[in-house]
């Protein structure tokens, strides 16, 4: 693999050197002195995010080097992904002090992840893609089990790690038949010579790799019937490692399907998308319908998770720019919110006791009015109610599906999300009517209560005024009009 222009892969030159930074710092610095990898690493993230930002002042608006990619889409997800990450980095430092994690390696793995969603983000061919999803995955499976205090974490970590090696086992049986079909690896090449295989032998071959790949896309994000590792991982990993599972690696995969599905396998979409359309009708029957009989808080925030996929796979079966552009608004702003929820149930526990059940949450707006508040402002977005961000997230997936006349799948949606309205209702049932179990008011440091309140209000910012976020991602689709 060779790239003509390096700069075009600045931002994960820069990103590898922080990790080589911090990994330096933690190995060298003594223990009285570690906070400094906190503060680098922060720095580092903010760093990244002014390169990435800037990419466009010193690299051109579309740079390819046949393997890696620099375009809008990258750029617009790979600040989300920052964005996120930024906030992930605060709630960690709480979070580890309160249980005496191991530090310096929760930042270094971390970071590493970070730069595996970078190439994945910004891959080009079939082995850069793999290359990014392994770089992604390898670090998560190590987060997961750090934390060995329970058998929980154990067996999520296990679970995690046979089921990730099987997703990616599977994506690359995918990747290798479509490379024996037209003998190409460059998503371009591969888009251009796939409407000329004439032979019913290697049509049949390409259409059996895009089964399986779309199993492994399927698998990654965690889509019905491939979703069996979600929840258990979720309940299962410390509460930090399960806040960048679900938000900043979902925008990751969100874009390799794109990628795959749109850039390379745009003329075989008669293939690709009935699975989709069932992958999507399963994933929000199943996750909304389950979630309603959950206690443990982690395990119901997962079956939501498979929900809200439920909407990225109708975007996929959609296929038209617009959908695209509607599914990528639906990452970040679903990054941003589950962000947010996971933060506030890091910060509404001071015990070192990780937080399980709903029922933990009884009586919060007696305990902390403001941070019940939030919470409520978190709940009401995930179940789409305006003026939440989460509100025009759906709103614009189901516009899609109303414009390709798709109405009776607009249905579907919207039922189940009614369904699953009512488990995040009951949540603010509890935090608000409930009688708490504790009473002691719930009080934390002032810049991390400040933090939390910015995550939040965010989602309420993007609500109130979501024309600019969706005017930039509807740019990164531009050239597919």
């Amino acid at each position: 693999m060779y790239i003509t222009n390096p700069l075009i892969a600045f931002p994960e030159i820069f990103l590898l050197g922080v990790i080589v930074t911090v990994l330096l710092a933690d190995l060298y610095l003594p223990i009285s002195r570690r906070k400094i990898v906190y503060w680098l690493t922060l720095i580092g993230v903010g760093i990244t995010a002014f390169i990435v930002w800037g990419a466009h002042t010193f690299l051109p608006e579309t740079g390819t080097s046949r393997h890696y990619i620099h375009d809008r889409l990258g750029d617009i997800v790979k600040l989300g992904i920052l964005f996120v990450s930024f906030f992930i980095f605060i709630y960690a430092e709480h979070y580890l002090l309160n249980r005496n994690f191991l530090r310096g390696e929760f930042y270094i793995l971390s970071l590493s992840s970070i730069l595996g969603m970078f190439i994945l983000v910004s891959a080009n061919s079939l082995l850069t893609i793999y290359l990014g999803l392994e770089v992604l995955s390898l670090p998560l499976y190590a987060l997961v089990a750090m934390q060995r205090d329970s058998h929980f974490n154990t067996e999520a970590a296990m679970k995690y790690f046979v089921l990730g090696s099987l997703a990616s086992a599977i994506l690359l049986f995918g990747i290798s038949i479509i490379y024996g079909a037209t003998g190409y690896i460059i998503l371009s090449e591969v888009a251009n010579v796939i409407p000329n295989l004439i032979f019913a032998d290697q049509q049949l071959l390409l259409a059996v790799g895009v089964v399986f790949l779309v199993a492994g896309i399927a698998f990654k994000l965690g889509a019905v019937p491939f979703h069996m590792w979600i929840p258990d991982v979720y309940s299962g990993a410390p509460t930090i490692v399960t806040t960048l599972i679900a938000s900043a690696s979902k925008l990751a995969g969100i874009v390799m399907a794109i990628r795959l599905l749109s850039q390379m396998l745009g003329d075989l979409a008669i293939d690709w998308q009935p699975l989709c359309m069932v992958l999507a009708i399963l994933s929000l029957v199943i996750g909304n319908v389950v979630a309603i009989v959950q206690s443990d808080i982690k395990r119901l925030l997962g079956y939501s998770a498979i929900g809200h996929i439920g909407f990225i796979f109708l975007g996929l079966y959609v296929g038209t720019p617009e959908a695209y552009s509607a599914i990528l608004f639906y990452g970040l702003v679903y990054a941003i919110t589950i962000t947010a929820a996971f933060g506030l149930l890091i910060l509404l526990d001071n015990t070192g006791v990780e937080m399980q059940t709903v029922e933990d949450l009884k009586g919060l707006a007696a305990r902390n009015p403001w941070y019940a508040f939030l919470m409520l402002l978190v709940m009401f977005s995930l179940a789409g109610i305006p003026p939440l961000a989460g509100f025009y997230a759906k709103f614009l997936v189901l516009q899609a599906l109303a414009e390709n006349h798709s109405m009776w799948l607009v249905g579907i949606a919207l039922f189940f999300s009614v369904i699953g309205a009512f488990y995040y209702l009951r949540i603010i049932k509890i935090m608000y009517f409930a009688e708490p179990d504790n009473p002691d008011p719930i009080v934390n440091p002032k810049p991390l209560h400040y933090v939390i309140t910015v995550n939040t209000l965010a989602i309420l910012l993007i609500g109130i005024i979501p024309a600019p976020l969706i005017s930039w991602c509807q740019t990164a689709f531009a050239f597919m009009q």
